[in-house]
């Protein structure tokens, strides 16, 4: 299981991620950025991948994305870079403000083109969220189920965000682009990734601060879905200023 999955690639060793971006790299869109080119592939399904190459022509790392149809207003404060590859990197933001400090919460998400948006901060904009779920993905009919299967435990509202890579033992080490979040899901379908062939699931969810597009490996997705219901769960969080 990874992130890929949550988009209809399954991959379980690095000859199936050399064939994935083999087959991708056939058909991209090259996007220069300020650190090489971000190298773009778009399945028909909304899916999409983002191949990194450096100024001489190296790749260095690709990330996923899915095209969806939250939006939402944040304002993004800080960039923050990763290790990772050169190219990787996210934004620190305030969802629904326009003053840093104020909000209903921070957060980090990551971008898979962050280096084709750079601007001056702190920059007031609308961005459209992007979680992929992990194994811990639970699906509820209602609020009332929701609540009580954790009868008499700590439990987060059905519509609430906590912005979990903020939270770090190290702060030399950069907030990552992890939340924990409750919300409603206001659409979903069961989606086929025309490259691979395989399904995955799509979910527009409201939740405290705004929309959510929410994709998931079909196997963490135990429950029927309902419109009305509660999803909840840990993500990674990546998105694109719109």
């Amino acid at each position: 299981m990874s992130n890929l999955s949550d988009v209809g690639f399954t991959v379980k060793s690095n000859d199936d991620i050399n064939s994935l971006v083999e087959n991708c790299v056939k058909t991209v869109e090259q996007i220069p950025c300020t650190k090489g080119a971000y190298l773009k592939f778009a399945d028909v399904s909304g899916v999409e991948i983002y191949l990194q190459m450096d100024h001489g022509g190296e790749l260095t790392g690709f990330n996923p994305y899915y095209n969806g149809k939250s939006k939402r207003r944040v304002l993004i404060t800080k960039l923050i870079e990763r290790d990772s590859s050169p190219l990787d990197g996210g934004y620190y933001a305030w969802s629904n403000s326009t003053v840093e400090g104020e909000g209903d919460y921070p957060f980090v998400f990551d971008l898979p083109n962050v280096f084709t948006n750079t601007c001056e901060m702190p920059k007031a904009c609308e961005i459209r969220l992007n979680a992929f779920a992990s194994n811990d993905l639970a699906i509820f009919d209602n609020e009332q189920s929701y609540y009580d299967s954790n009868a008499g435990e700590f439990q987060c509202s059905a519509q609430s965000f906590v912005p979990t890579g903020l939270f770090r033992e190290n702060e030399d080490i950069p907030p990552q682009a992890h939340a924990k979040f409750a919300g409603t899901i206001k659409e979903f379908e069961l989606k086929t990734n025309q490259t691979s062939g395989e399904q995955f699931y799509w979910f527009l969810i409201e939740t405290l601060g705004g929309e959510i597009d929410v994709v998931s490996d079909v196997n963490y997705v135990e429950t029927e879905p309902k419109i009305g219901g509660i999803l909840h769960g840990s993500f990674w969080l990546t998105g694109k200023i719109i």
